[in-house]
């Protein structure tokens, strides 16, 4: 009888999320700063910037946000519909092809000139952070997001409540795990921040090279093996 292949939990753990929600921060801070101030990695900034716009008549301003809105939606669709396709078993899973997808996504952006190509560049990175934000769900079981933390507040708050509340001290860790997750969030904002403004937005390389990182981490050891192997075989032959 064939042995059941084991199903790779390596994006469940807590490296590779606060390594992803470094980028998310990231991300964040590049589109707000060099993009036309627009948060690609949630909607819901975008939809209030969105109707104050409708508002004042202002339709071109209005149009930049709601195309973020849509490839945003657009994400979750992709990466739903890839999820269907990938079998949770196979060498490349889903979370590796999210990943990749995202990285050869990201590689481009620097090369789009600013100013009226903007809302390529918003339209891609919301596209980019709601497949990550729909494929990385959860770390050590816990719900989680990488590229906002409105829901890991929410939920650091209640795990505080239920933990003074009770004393249930694994209420205390899921406390510990979302203020971790939050931490690198913003910290991910703040080397965007210091790095973009002293250097410039060639720092942006740094993000698809992070995810880059987080592909190997999630990887398993078959997945590396077979990349090994691949690798070698472009290698000249002496």
């Amino acid at each position: 009888m064939s042995t059941p292949a084991v199903i790779n939990n390596n994006h469940e753990h807590i490296v590779p999320a606060c390594l992803l929600t470094v980028v998310g921060g990231f991300l964040d801070v590049y589109t707000f700063l060099f993009r036309g101030e627009v948060f690609a990695n949630a909607v819901t900034g975008n939809m209030v910037f969105c109707g104050l716009h409708i508002a004042r008549a202002e339709w071109t301003e209005c149009l930049r946000y709601l195309i973020a809105i849509i490839f945003y939606a657009l994400g979750v669709l992709t990466a739903e519909w890839l999820r269907t396709k990938v079998a949770p078993t196979q060498k490349l899973g889903w979370h590796q092809i999210i990943l990749a997808l995202e990285i050869v996504c990201l590689l481009p952006i620097i090369f789009i000139p600013k100013g009226h190509l903007d809302f390529v560049v918003n339209a891609t990175i919301a596209f980019i952070c709601a497949m990550q934000v729909e494929t990385f769900r959860k770390v050590h079981g816990l719900p989680f997001a990488s590229t906002m933390c409105t829901g890991n507040l929410r939920s650091s708050a209640e795990a505080l409540f239920k933990y003074l509340h009770t004393g249930d001290r694994k209420e205390l860790g899921k406390v510990c795990h979302y203020y971790t997750i939050i931490f690198f969030f913003i910290l991910g904002a703040v080397v965007a921040a210091i790095l973009m403004t002293r250097y410039g937005e060639g720092v942006f390389f740094l993000a698809p090279a992070g995810l880059t990182i987080v592909f190997f981490m999630v990887s398993t050891r078959r997945l590396l093996g077979a990349l090994r192997h691949w690798w070698r075989s472009l290698r000249p032959r002496s």
